[in-house]
């Protein structure tokens, strides 16, 4: 069995690091059918995962075909690569509900492509939210303020990332010159992780 690549963290939800269909070596798809809504979800590279700086990781959301196409809609919701090991996507109420016709099931697609072309596509996509939010410029100022109070994607990632280390590095040990954290303490952080997620759902958006 390949060693796999990615894994994919939908808020509230555990780990998926298994492809539910693999269509190359470059591309994956998972699929998973959502016990709860859900609005985000995270995609990293797993540790042993085998790298190429000159490729990066483009992440979609596949939709069922419009009226009138045969193929899925692929929504590029963003990129993981160089510099970048792990990022945090919004899906959108209609995906993360199951609502959109697909059986149910949330499906998001990763595709290895040139490092190149996922940074500018990337760079489109900051742009066009960037112009979105600025002709949203009119709208009351309560709700723009509100808007600012929400801590950004990036903060959000890096919160969960420093409560995972901050855990995790009690439980290092060395193989060899590698240093490495058990599977075992991993699983015992995401329990408790997600136990305070459930218990005080907002305590990511505060700078505790």
């Amino acid at each position: 069995m390949a060693t796999p690549l990615f894994g994919l963290l939908p808020a509230g939800y555990p780990v998926i690091t298994t492809p539910t269909q693999t269509p190359s070596p470059t591309s994956f798809i998972y699929a998973f059918p959502p016990t709860r809504p859900f609005s985000h979800i995270a995609v990293f590279f797993l540790p042993d995962a085998p790298r190429n700086d000159q490729t990066a990781a483009a992440i979609y959301l596949i939709t069922p075909p419009s009226p009138g196409q045969v193929e899925p809609n692929h929504k590029f919701l963003g990129g993981i690569g160089q510099g970048k090991d792990s990022a945090i996507f919004k899906l959108g109420p209609a995906a993360a509900g199951g609502g959109d016709g697909s059986g149910g099931n949330v499906v998001i697609g990763v595709s290895l492509e040139p490092a190149e072309s996922v940074g500018a596509r990337v760079m489109e996509l900051s742009a066009a939210a960037a112009a979105a939010g600025a002709s949203s410029e009119g709208s009351s100022s309560a709700l723009v303020r509100q808007q600012q109070q929400q801590p950004s994607t990036l903060v959000l990632a890096q919160r969960i990332i420093k409560n995972a280390f901050n855990f995790l590095a009690g439980f290092s040990g060395t193989a060899g010159q590698v240093e490495v954290v058990p599977l075992k303490a991993f699983e015992e952080w995401w329990r408790k992780f997600e136990g305070r997620v459930r218990s005080d759902p907002g305590f990511l958006e505060r700078d505790d």
